[in-house]
């Protein structure tokens, strides 16, 4: 493994780890909190996103204490260099009227409680978009050395893989939205990314998965077929 990402609230920044639980509900402290749009709080979709709001990739969250991640005050960066917790009402403000946010326990996931790409694949797909390769518009959990080969991720789906002391089922490919087209750097978007995925790959890139066995996994661990 090549990269740990964890998100603290669904759609800002990722903390970068050296090593991380995989529990139940995919990497402690991921995702458990969100931010809800006004007036949606009953739809399918409630959340407030990259997709709705470009700049969310640039406020940064992280967690007061990351020994007790899924029970530590998550603060946030905004943009401008101020930190807020994450309950702080000036935040949900800054982000918008009538926003708010609320905290899930077992993670806030649009499929699956852990997403992983490889390497290879962020390689090749932004080399035929002609962008940068940047991991960070795929927002993965795990990202993994497979090769040289690009998808190889596919060929896992069904299978178990075992990272570190903890497996996780492949269950299904990654499908793609308007947010890879968002530029992690500037909060600009390019249209380009998103259609070349659709094109070549079905509009799918990476895989989703769920955990068979919790435990550690860290930065250069082995990963294998179990």
């Amino acid at each position: 493994m090549s990269e740990l990402c964890r998100y603290p609230v669904k759609s800002m920044a990722a903390e970068r780890l050296e090593s991380v639980a995989l529990g139940w509900h995919g990497f402690e402290g991921d995702r458990r909190w969100a931010f809800v749009r006004p007036g949606l709080e009953r739809s399918d979709f409630p959340w407030l996103t990259i997709r709705e709001r470009a700049d969310m990739g640039q406020f940064r969250p992280r967690l007061a204490d990351p020994s007790r991640p899924d029970d530590s005050r998550t603060i946030v960066e905004t943009p401008e260099g101020d930190d807020f917790d994450v309950v702080d009402p000036r935040l949900a403000a800054a982000l918008g009227d009538g926003v708010r946010v609320i905290k899930q326990n077992r993670g806030v996931f649009d499929t699956a409680p852990v997403s992983l790409i490889s390497a290879a694949t962020v390689r090749a797909i932004s080399h035929a978009a002609e962008v940068a390769p940047d991991v960070r518009r795929f927002r993965p959990n795990v990202v993994v050395d497979a090769g040289d080969e690009p998808y190889e991720e596919d060929a896992w789906i069904g299978r178990v893989l075992r990272l570190g002391e903890a497996e996780m089922r492949v269950d299904q490919r990654d499908k793609r939205c308007v947010m890879v087209d968002v530029d992690p750097e500037s909060s600009q978007r390019r249209p380009g990314l998103l259609r070349t995925i659709a094109q070549r790959r079905s509009t799918c890139l990476g895989v989703y998965g769920t955990t068979v066995t919790p435990g550690r996994i860290s930065i250069g661990d082995p990963v294998y077929l179990a």
